[in-house]
């Protein structure tokens, strides 16, 4: 502790950042280890693992099922949020009515007043009676024109990804203060398993380079980082696993690559809505203050990211070399979060299966926020681990794991009579984030 006070007093008399992360010494590729230079002079380091297999012909990729993704997106001015999915749409596998066929079409309509301040001046709508399947809607209390409509019809193909199929790769990205090292069970089992996988460090995490200079970790340039990386490594299947924010990058890339993106996994990621950075935070403090700071903040980052504080959770976080990175890095990466496009409607464009993972303890992000995705996006699947906290895939590996490898080997079931297993998996799928986000269209009397 004295000896962290003493450096961030030099380093406020220098005027230099203190603890500044460099790559590792050697260039060669290692152990899977590659260094990629995404731009001049910014090179990050990426665990590259090919495993050796056999040549699997091109049945082997199954036969998947096809999924007709179709939804209106209305945005109005009081901040009111309407999405209607019409015709065959992915949610008729999860929400079927009491005779047991599937719904074709339902409308979800969220009052964003919790997450939009400009609502709360206007006045929140009273909430609106539901429609039901098949009856002309109910004709609201006033007629209003909506600010943004989004449309989005596409077909899509969803198979089983699994390790034998060489088009396919996995995808890991850490978020703040980690790197590719927390993702050392997962790496391994995956890569076993047959799966070709690529982490990356963020800049100024792990053994990538740290620029000194702070547009160099806004969201935008380490969207573009990722991009660079995505862009070298993609196969014809791609599945992004991302955790915190790692969670942007991986719903930013889906976005704009929805044919090569086949799946999402987001853990502990949060809610839909845009990225802005706080202004009454700590880590606006000068990073030579922040220094000061480092141990009290690597102890609140443990007992808040572990359910348990205990020689084993200290002994992951030195083998994850995670919060491992300079103050100046930190206060960067916490003030370049800015990010309005990743709103609502930015998620709710998304036509990928996406599992979501939460751990029940953690702090940082609430289950509220991670049901509230699940609500927005086409096709989400909510797992809850009681166990578990934030850095969820450190505390219980083997339950990861196996949440993860479930999903890459599932696929759609296009058949009229879905298994009963889908449907009892329902309950746990809706759940509304507060009491303004409500599902308008229930099951037919």
């Amino acid at each position: 502790m004295l000896t962290s006070i003493m450096d961030g007093i030099l380093c406020c008399l220098a005027g230099k950042s203190a603890n500044v992360v460099v790559p590792i010494e050697t260039c060669e590729p290692a152990d899977g280890f590659e260094f990629v230079e995404v731009k001049p002079g910014r090179v990050l380091r990426v665990r590259h693992i090919v495993p050796e297999r056999s040549v699997v012909t091109e049945r082997a990729s199954g036969q998947g099922g096809s999924v007709h993704c179709k939804r209106k997106i209305t945005v109005y001015r009081n901040g009111q949020l309407i999405i209607e999915n019409l015709g065959d749409v992915v949610r008729s596998e999860l929400l079927h009515c009491q005779n047991g066929d599937p719904e074709h079409s339902s409308t979800l309509e969220v009052e964003l007043s919790n997450y939009n301040s400009a609502a709360t001046s206007t006045g929140t709508p009273d909430p609106q009676p539901a429609s039901l399947p098949g009856q002309p809607p109910v004709p609201r209390r006033r007629h209003r024109k909506p600010k943004r409509t989004v449309l989005i019809d596409c077909e899509r193909k969803i198979s089983s990804c699994k390790g034998t199929h060489s088009d396919v790769a996995l995808f890991f990205m850490h978020g703040v203060g980690g790197s590719l090292d927390i993702w050392g069970s997962q790496l391994d089992f995956f890569s076993r398993l047959g799966y070709e996988v690529i982490a990356p460090d963020l800049a100024g995490h792990g053994g990538s380079s740290a620029p000194q200079i702070a547009a160099a970790y806004t969201f935008y340039a380490l969207a573009e980082d990722m991009r660079a990386i995505f862009k070298r490594y993609a196969r014809r299947r791609n599945v992004l696993i991302g955790h915190s924010y790692g969670v942007s990058f991986c719903t930013f890339l889906a976005h704009e690559y929805p044919e090569q993106v086949h799946k999402v996994v987001m853990i502990n990621g949060g809610g839909p809505t845009a990225l802005e950075p706080s202004l009454c935070s700590i880590f606006n403090l000068p990073a030579c203050v922040l220094h000061c700071l480092t141990p009290c903040l690597a102890w609140s980052f443990l007992k808040a990211g572990f359910a348990r504080q205990g020689a084993k959770e200290k002994q992951l976080l030195k083998e994850g070399n995670a919060f491992n990175v300079s103050s100046f890095v930190l206060r960067a990466m916490m003030s370049g979060q800015y990010w309005p496009e990743g709103d609502e409607v930015y998620h709710a464009e998304i036509a990928v299966p996406v599992l979501l993972v939460h751990g029940m303890h953690d702090k940082f992000v609430p289950v509220e926020e991670d049901q509230h995705m699940a609500e927005i996006l086409l096709l989400a699947f909510l797992k809850v681990i009681d166990e578990g906290s934030h850095m969820v895939m450190m505390e219980c590996p083997e339950t990861v794991n196996t949440l993860l490898h479930e999903f890459f080997l599932w696929e759609p079931d296009n058949s009229s009579k879905p298994k009963q297993e889908t449907i009892e998996s329902t309950t746990h799928k809706i759940h509304p984030a507060n009491g303004e986000a409500q599902l308008a269209a229930d099951n037919e009397p």
